[in-house]
Order: C-alpha cells, then sequence, then structure tokens
C-alpha cells in the first residue's frame, strides 16, 4: 500500500476496551497469529496471544507518537545505554494501557487465567543492576512525561547469566530469555545498519581539500528490533531500539559444499558474538577486545539511526543540538563522541571545527561511580586496531584540548599529564571518563554526595576548567513498577488515604504524614506488610523451596555483589549473633526474630566476590540447621536475583541494608525503592542515603559508620585493620569462627582468602566499621520490638520520599541539561 492511497492516511485505531472485545482480539490473535485454537493451545501461545492483544491496544499510540515526532521535529532525547532491565513487561503495559482488569474478565469468560500467564513470562535479562534499573526507569518515565525519547542498547541473546549455587558456590549458566521468543519486540531488518571494525585510514584529495576516510577490514550488520515503552495512562508510547549483531555475509556456500562445513558460518558466529552476552568477562584479551566491540557497535548503529530516519529532508546540522542530545549513561557507550565527529567530518564532510561545535552540545554524560576501576580505559594498541579513525580523532580531541589547558595554565606538565585524555602510564590507553568531560555539554552525578565527590575529587580539574558543566540529577525509582505493581496493596492503601494522581505526582505521598499517627491507619499499613510477607514466603516455597518464619523481622540486602557494597559487614553481623548464642554469652530466646535476605550476582571473573558468595551460603547452612538457635535467626540466600523477585522482596522488606562505605556508593535505587515501600535504612551516608535520611529524618533512620572525610581521614594516617580485629573481641571472635572452618565442615583453607582479605588489606574498611554497624543493629532490635513506632517509623518512610521518582530526576535533566520540552 502507498502512502498515495487513502487508507494508508488514515489513523490507526486500537480495538474497543470492554472486556467482550478484548477476549474477541484475544481469541483472534490466538486463532491467526499462533495458529492454533483455545482448546489446543499451551501457556505460550495463550500468553504470546494476550501480548499481542495488549499490544494491538498501544499501537495505535505508538504509531502517532512516531509520525508527530518526525513531522514535528521537536527535540528528542537519545539514551544511549549498554542495559536495560526492563522487568517483564505484560503487567507494565497493561497497567499503562489501563487495560489490568478489563484483560482479567476477558481472560476469565475464556477459561484463562491472567495469573497463570503472568506467572509464565521470562525477563529479559538486559542489564547487571542497577545502571540498567536505573536506564528503565527513565524511559518509563520519558513516556509518562510525553518526552520525545529513543532508547538505544542491545539486544544480548543471553542477557545477564541465570544464577545457581552447587555446594554454595556461584555458578553461570546461559540466560536464554529468547528461547520461545519476545512477543513485545518487533523486528526491523529493513532498518539495518552496517557496522564496520578495523582495517586502516588513509588521506585522499576532495577537489582541494585533503580529507580521511576509513579502510575497514570488516563489518557486521546491526538489526535493530523495537520495544513499546508506554507511558502511565496518558496516550504516548516512546520506543526503545535495541541491535543484534549478525553477520553481513552468514553463509558461504562454496566453502559448505567443499565440505568445510564449520569454515562457512564462521563469521556469522564472529558477528553473532558482539550481541551474544551481557558483559562479556574481560579478563582476558579476547574479552576486552569484544566487550570493545559491543560498545561501538550500539553506539555507532545508534547515531547513524537517528541520523538517517529521524530527521526531515534537508535537516541543517548545524541546528542539530535543537533537534537532538545524546545522553551517555556511564561510560560504555562513550565512543559515540568520536563516532559522531567522524559521520559529521569524513562522512557528511563538516569541517572540524562546525563539526566539533555541535558535538560538544549534542552529548551530556552520566558518571556512576567513584571507583578508578570503573572509569574505563582502553588501551592505544586494542583501539587503533579495532577503530583506527576513532583513535585519531581522539588524538586531535586531546591536541586541542591541551592546547587549551596550556594557553590557560601554562606549561604545567603535571596538570596536563593529570587531564590528558591520553594516559601513558601503565600502558597507553584513552579514559573514557576524561573524554565524556571534555565533549559533554554537562555532566551529573547521581547524587549530592558522589555529585560533589565528582566535583572535589575524581574530577576536580575538569570542574575547575569547565565552570558550570558539572551537576546533579539524584537517582529516581519509577512508582508504576515499584508501587503500583510490586506493591498492590499498599497503592490501594494509599489511594484511599490520599486519593488519585499520586502515581504520576508522587511528591502527594507527604499527605500520608498525618495518617502516621491515626492507630487505624497503621494496622492497616501493617496488615499490607504482613500479607506482603506471606506473598513473598509463598514465591520462595515454590521457586526455592525455601520457608520464612512468621513473626520474623525481614533484613534484606539485595544488590549486585561487589566488596564496596560490604556484604561482608552483614555476615560479620550474622556470625557475630550466632557466635553469640552457641557460645552461651547470649539466649536465643532475648535475640528479636529475624530472617536476613540476601540476593547478589557476582561478575564470572571477580574470585572474591564469588568468594563471599560461598560464605554466605556456607553461614546460612549452619545457621539454620542449628538447634541452638530455635530458629530465632535464618539466612536466605535465593539464587538468580532480577526485577521479577524483587517486586517481591521490597515490598515484604522491614530493614534496608545500606551498609557501602562512605564515598564509595554512587547512588543507589534499591535504598529508593524499600524506603517508598516502608522498610526502615540501617545504613552509612553514601550515596543517596544521606538523602533519605535527610528526608526521613534520622529519628526514621539507623546511622552508623564513619563519613567520607573520616574514612579519607583514616586511609591517609594509614589504615590497618588488624588493629580493629585486635582491640574489639566481638570482632575478633566472629573472625575467628569463620577462620575456624566452622562453616566449612572444618576445613580452615576454604575461606581463608576471604579473612585474610579482612585482616591484611580489607579494601573497603569493613572492620573499622563493624563496632558501629553492632551498635546500629542492637537499635534496630530494641525499634522493632516496640512495633507501633516501628510501623509509624515506616510510613513517615512512605510520606517523605516521594523525592525520588523518576519523574523528579527526568524534570531535572529537563530543567538542567536537555532542555526538552514534552510533545503537546
Amino acid at each position: 500500500m502507498t502512502a498515495s492511497h487513502p487508507l494508508a492516511l488514515a489513523p490507526v485505531t486500537a480495538p474497543p476496551s470492554t472486556p467482550d472485545d478484548f477476549a474477541k482480539q484475544f481469541l483472534h490473535n490466538l486463532n491467526f497469529d499462533r495458529g492454533v485454537a483455545l482448546s489446543a493451545s499451551s501457556a505460550n501461545d495463550r500468553y504470546f496471544a494476550l501480548a499481542h492483544t495488549v499490544r494491538d491496544y498501544l499501537m495505535a499510540r505508538w504509531l502517532e507518537d512516531l509520525r508527530r515526532q518526525k513531522e514535528t521535529q521537536a527535540k528528542a532525547v537519545c539514551y544511549l545505554s549498554a542495559e536495560y532491565l526492563l522487568g517483564r513487561q505484560l503487567d507494565n503495559n497493561l497497567l499503562a494501557a489501563d487495560l489490568a482488569k478489563v484483560a482479567e474478565e476477558a481472560l476469565a469468560s475464556c477459561g484463562v487465567s491472567l495469573d497463570e500467564l503472568r506467572a509464565h513470562e521470562v525477563e529479559p535479562g538486559l542489564g547487571n543492576g542497577g545502571l540498567g534499573r536505573l536506564a528503565a526507569c527513565f524511559i518509563d518515565s520519558l513516556a509518562t512525561m510525553a518526552v520525545p525519547s529513543i532508547g538505544y542498547g542491545i539486544r544480548y541473546e543471553y542477557g545477564i547469566f541465570r544464577q545457581t549455587f552447587v555446594e554454595g558456590q556461584q555458578v553461570e549458566q546461559p540466560d536464554a530469555w529468547l528461547t520461545l521468543g519476545s512477543p513485545w519486540e518487533f523486528a526491523r531488518p529493513e532498518d539495518s545498519q552496517t557496522i564496520a571494525f578495523g582495517g586502516h585510514t588513509e588521506k585522499y584529495d576532495d577537489e582541494g581539500v585533503v580529507r580521511s576516510r576509513w579502510v575497514p577490514a570488516w563489518n557486521v550488520q546491526a538489526v535493530p528490533y523495537n520495544y513499546m515503552v508506554p507511558g502511565f495512562q496518558n496516550g504516548r508510547v516512546n520506543t526503545l531500539r535495541l541491535w543484534s549483531a549478525v553477520a553481513t555475509s552468514a553463509f558461504d556456500l562454496r566453502i559448505f559444499n567443499s565440505g568445510d562445513y564449520e569454515e562457512a558460518v564462521r563469521a556469522q558466529t564472529f558477528a553473532e558474538n558482539i550481541s551474544k552476552v551481557l558483559y562479556p568477562e574481560d579478563s582476558t584479551p579476547q574479552g576486552k577486545e569484544l566487550r570493545l566491540q559491543q560498545q561501538y557497535f550500539f553506539v555507532a548503529a545508534s547515531i547513524n539511526d537517528f541520523l538517517e530516519n529521524m530527521l526531515a529532508d534537508g535537516f541543517e546540522l548545524t541546528d542539530l543540538p535543537e533537534r537532538v542530545i545524546f545522553q551517555l549513561n556511564d561510560t560504555h557507550p562513550v565512543i559515540a563522541v568520536p563516532e559522531f565527529m567522524r559521520v559529521l567530518i569524513d562522512e557528511r564532510h563538516l569541517e572540524w571545527d562546525a563539526a566539533w561545535a555541535i558535538t560538544r552540545q549534542c552529548f551530556a554524560y552520566t558518571c556512576h561511580t567513584l571507583l578508578p576501576e570503573a572509569l574505563e580505559v582502553w588501551s592505544v594498541e586494542l583501539m587503533g586496531r579495532l577503530l583506527p579513525r576513532h583513535l585519531e580523532i581522539i588524538y586531535r580531541i586531546n591536541d586541542e584540548f591541551l592546547v587549551e589547558v596550556r594557553e590557560r595554565h601554562g606549561d604545567d606538565e603535571m596538570l596536563l599529564r593529570d587531564m590528558s585524555i591520553i594516559s601513558e602510564h601503565p600502558e597507553r590507553s584513552v579514559r573514557m571518563a576524561y573524554l565524556a568531560t571534555v565533549a559533554g555539554a554537562k555532566v551529573n552525578g547521581v547524587a549530592e554526595l558522589h555529585s560533589q565527590l565528582l566535583r572535589e575529587k575524581v574530577l576536580s580539574d575538569f570542574d575547575a576548567f569547565f565552570p558550570g558543566k558539572f551537576t546533579n540529577v539524584t537517582n529516581g525509582v519509577t512508582p508504576r513498577r515499584f508501587l503500583r505493581l510490586a506493591n498492590p496493596e499498599l497503592s490501594e492503601l494509599i489511594t484511599a488515604a490520599i486519593g488519585d494522581g499520586w502515581t504520576t505526582d508522587l511528591e502527594r505521598l507527604r499527605e500520608l504524614e498525618p495518617f502516621a499517627d491515626d492507630a487505624e491507619f497503621r494496622a492497616a499499613f501493617a496488615r499490607v506488610k504482613a500479607s506482603n510477607k506471606r506473598r513473598l514466603s509463598q514465591v520462595l516455597r515454590e521457586r526455592d523451596g525455601v520457608e520464612i518464619s512468621d513473626g520474623h523481622m525481614l533484613d534484606v540486602m539485595v544488590k549486585r555483589l561487589h566488596e564496596y557494597k560490604r556484604q561482608l559487614l552483614k555476615v560479620l553481623h550474622v556470625v557475630t549473633t550466632f557466635e553469640g548464642v552457641v557460645s552461651g554469652a547470649v539466649a536465643a530466646s532475648d535475640i528479636v526474630p529475624r530472617t536476613v535476605i540476601f540476593g547478589a550476582k557476582a561478575a564470572p571473573g571477580y574470585t572474591m566476590a564469588k568468594r563471599i558468595i560461598h560464605l554466605i551460603n556456607a553461614v546460612g547452612e549452619v545457621v539454620n540447621n542449628d538447634p541452638r538457635l530455635e530458629g530465632a535467626l535464618k539466612v536466605v540466600f535465593p539464587p538468580n536475583y532480577n526485577v521479577t523477585l524483587a517486586e517481591r522482596v521490597i515490598p515484604a522488606a522491614d530493614l534496608s541494608e545500606q551498609i557501602s562505605l562512605a564515598g564509595k556508593e554512587a547512588s543507589g535505587t534499591g535504598n529508593m525503592k524499600f524506603a517508598l515501600n516502608g522498610a526502615l535504612t540501617v545504613g552509612t551516608d553514601d550515596g543517596a542515603n544521606v538523602e533519605i535520611r535527610e528526608l526521613v529524618g534520622d529519628e526514621n533512620f539507623f546511622l552508623f559508620g564513619m563519613s567520607e572525610p573520616e574514612v579519607e581521614t583514616l586511609s591517609t594516617r594509614g589504615y590497618r585493620p588488624d588493629e580493629f580485629y585486635h582491640a574489639d573481641a566481638s570482632l575478633r571472635r566472629a573472625i575467628d569462627l569463620i577462620a575456624s572452618g566452622a562453616f566449612s565442615g572444618g576445613d580452615r583453607t576454604v575461606f581463608e582468602p576471604v579473612v585474610s582479605n579482612l585482616l591484611y588489606e580489607d579494601r573497603f574498611m569493613v572492620l573499622a566499621d563493624y563496632a558501629t554497624y553492632i551498635d546500629a543493629q542492637h537499635r534496630v532490635d530494641a525499634a522493632y520490638a516496640d512495633r507501633e513506632a516501628w510501623n509509624r517509623s515506616a510510613i513517615l518512610n512512605v510520606a517523605r520520599t516521594g523525592f525520588f521518582s523518576s519523574d523528579r530526576s527526568i524534570r531535572d535533566y529537563i530543567d538542567r541539561i536537555w532542555h526538552t520540552p514534552p510533545l503537546d
């Protein structure tokens, strides 16, 4: 059908949204999309038919938004992120389209259970932790706030690994989330991009102008898959576009016919490796190369996609800053900067100065870390071999930048070395965070403390050189998924108290404050928490064969396993409690009953993190089976923690563990989710904990540990962990118990590396903060004993943390960085 046909111009309309019409559409999709009758359908057939039916209701809005964005040429946000932890899509899309009740009634009339189909959905594992979940929250908010945007990323075939435990140790299994297909994606092979790698560069004469061109050695195809991103009940649907890698010449028939079948498909295998797995293990040169391939692959495809498909005919490239802002979500997409310059100079033939002026207005950079090792660097050797033209461009950017530094500061060689994008030691490398900072219109941290430390310590020279470039946007979470979907009973209680509208105006939760002093409301709140605990217990029983004891405080620490997050400190608390009982110093009946829930994955090559997982499971095995504790203490570590499980764990939690060493956590978003769902926080003054504590009040937060300046002072003075070990008898007994083999069948060698790390290195000062942490846990026990007061504090946590909506974060990005108004 051509555009001249009258039907091509007619608006696309959604099906009627009555239960009867929904049921008809569902059966139509079952029959004609899946090719089966209801009576012969599988659960997967029914799930796909339901997903396609929900898609049908969103499709008209999506197509209209795509048309209007292209027609109006409104400024758009292109969000570049290597991760998107989306979670299950069915319930989110039902909520966004306001179809949940309609769908439930329609399916029931067909004898189909909506709950059964919910459970059938496989979560796409396209992220590792907070970074990917934040990106998912942000694209949700962008759609809800009607801001034109496209999220760009990678369609990993296997995503983050599926975690299992064998004898308490982590074992990684492929996360085959696409085995049964994904009903939410739309393949668009006709929009594929060719992505080049390797080769060399050469000079040539272009009508008297000497130009450079890249002569690649090989290339791959980037095939886009579109996902709809609906706003919350506002008729807006944005797009998430994920790229999958395939070979440009996937199959060589001549070689195949010669009998060399493996060689015939070698190109296909090589290409598909690029989008095979999220974060390939990069302790090898091959792994490092594959990771850089991934990063360049998706940003090159995304930039070219926007320039080719989203700009009006005859668009003046000098106007690009009024049309797009590319947000770099951490350092992974920073190679987009030289790629954008390459396209403007080599392919669109702009002069360098004009291209650089455009580039410096079209990019903004979010830094998500304070750890030097997390600020990516790529060796010049690797980048020159894989992306030779980009290395040339980076060299020139750096040369011109250092000229500016010299003009302002003279020949201060130490300053020049410190600010150079090219590092000389330990090997010649490109510092991607520096490149992003030089090129970006703005650089933001993700919590007030984090942004302060970025300006004062991590990138202090750049802050002084670029006054006004650095700003803060504190992270947030979407209330749609992490209150409305994850905690429906609390959502109903909130609505009954303050009315509708808070889902898109979360600051309205402040209206709950008076209800904290209402005994009837506190009782209702307690019933909701108890119900959420029962729901979690049922999930863990069915999922992992784990039982949660009634009446226990649920003490939860769920996050990526990293030493700076200090899961080891939580383990020491558990061991201390256990040791007190088994030694007879404490009666089991005097312990406030608690279940400690861990959830964490360790990167496959992170040996110490995997040892800590092993220790947690080993401690849990002993603690859970020791009758002397009389069931008063339990450790639960369900494998493969993901968004789906988070939606059950977070609403059930009483205590949120946010115990990183001060000055190491950029922000955190789990801390926000727990507080919004009525858990009290035990935490250091780190990341967004600082803002949470300021909002909820000291009396509703269990603060412990050194402040960031105190950490710095101790580090400068010379930290000796063994001094804390010898000075604290309780700490000494806990570490000695681990060292004795009590949790490893008497084998003292199993956890010796963990013990040695604590006693002789302890980079993140677990032992220094141990005493104040144990004191804080005593305060937790005392507070939990007064359940009325605890519930009052929990309600105030909910009421005072509306600031942490991702909608507010996006408003801050719009006001401070993007300047992208909503599309009317």
